[in-house]
């Protein structure tokens, strides 16, 4: 199963209170469903491929309204041929759509009823409802981590995006498709939306993967930047002797000051080592103390006065 089932089958298995369950089915029918209408009146069609979700759908119509619903399974013959599952509510469909605040006098909503998402209980419900019904979300082990919410219509992305912001996540809105996507890209607020959608398990699961990915990624880095700085460091030193060998070749090694003289014999004895290493070398044989800077100024010296010979 992917990761994105397995925080799906956790959120539709949490326990709700009725007031965050209304606001949990809000979302749900506005992402998940169509209307027809016909002499009995309004019905609603709802359609995923998500077994969970359609299990969540099933019971929260049950529980808070008790309406007879017809469920059937089609087999997706194309592609991936992942189960549909549909079901329909034959009755009491405008009932249902008045209490969710879904449907007025105006038409069909873009937001439920505001009261269902006043509380934190709601608004963190309607978005676990949102995510069940067009929500996404990438494994911790790619490379890029990416959660999202599709809806067809933009003010009810504004609607979801705006909520989203209210518990500080950072969400954003692109249209994809004919769709507005509501995303968010940060790892850490992620972590967040799932932990706001009571998806613990898989809070646990994404930050243990993510740690060691980037814990990984980190001594990659470091280990990248070690390598980079051992070549410059053997670079430098190669330079060094070069400029050494042409003083001894002309020579004007035994003519430098004794104090640069010093440094390029530890050069000549100690062709690979650093800096910081040939500075211990030099504290070990003089008794003093040099410093990092000041063996590169020396250095800088003697190359100075090898590229002045002709």
């Amino acid at each position: 199963m992917s990761f994105t089932t397995d925080v799906k089958a956790e959120i539709a298995n949490a326990n709700l209170d009725i007031g965050p369950m209304r606001a949990q089915a809000a979302a749900l029918i506005q992402l998940c469903s169509y209307l027809s209408f016909s002499s009995a009146g309004i019905q609603l069609h709802i359609k995923t491929e998500n077994a969970a979700t359609a299990k969540r759908i099933f019971k929260v119509l049950k529980e808070l309204y008790n309406v007879p619903t017809e469920l059937s399974v089609i087999r997706k013959m194309k592609l991936k041929k992942n189960n549909i599952y549909s079901l329909n509510v034959v009755s009491k469909g405008k009932e249902v759509l008045e209490d969710l605040g879904l449907i007025s006098e105006k038409g069909l909503q873009s937001h439920p009823a505001r009261s269902l998402v006043a509380k934190e209980s709601g608004a963190r419900a309607y978005l676990s409802g949102a995510f069940l019904a067009a929500g996404s979300v990438n494994s911790p082990q790619k490379s890029n981590y990416h959660l999202e919410i599709a809806t067809q219509d933009e003010e009810h992305a504004k609607f979801i995006e705006k909520l989203m912001r209210r518990f500080d996540l950072p969400a954003k809105t692109i249209l994809r498709r004919n769709q507005y996507v509501v995303y968010l890209k940060a790892s850490d607020k992620i972590s967040d939306f799932l932990r706001l959608c009571s998806a613990n398990n898989a809070v646990l699961d994404f930050e243990e993967i993510r740690i060691e990915r980037d814990f990984h990624n980190s001594l990659t880095r470091l280990d990248n930047c070690e390598v980079a700085n051992e070549m410059k460091s053997q670079e430098a030193a190669r330079k060094q002797l070069e400029a050494i060998d042409k003083l001894r070749s002309h020579n004007r090694l035994d003519a430098l000051e004794l104090k640069l003289k010093e440094i390029a014999e530890l050069r000549i004895d100690f062709p690979e080592a650093s800096l910081n290493e040939l500075c211990e070398e030099y504290e070990k044989r003089t008794g003093s103390i040099m410093s990092k800077s000041g063996m590169k100024h020396r250095f800088t010296k003697i190359m100075e006065i090898a590229e002045r010979i002709v």
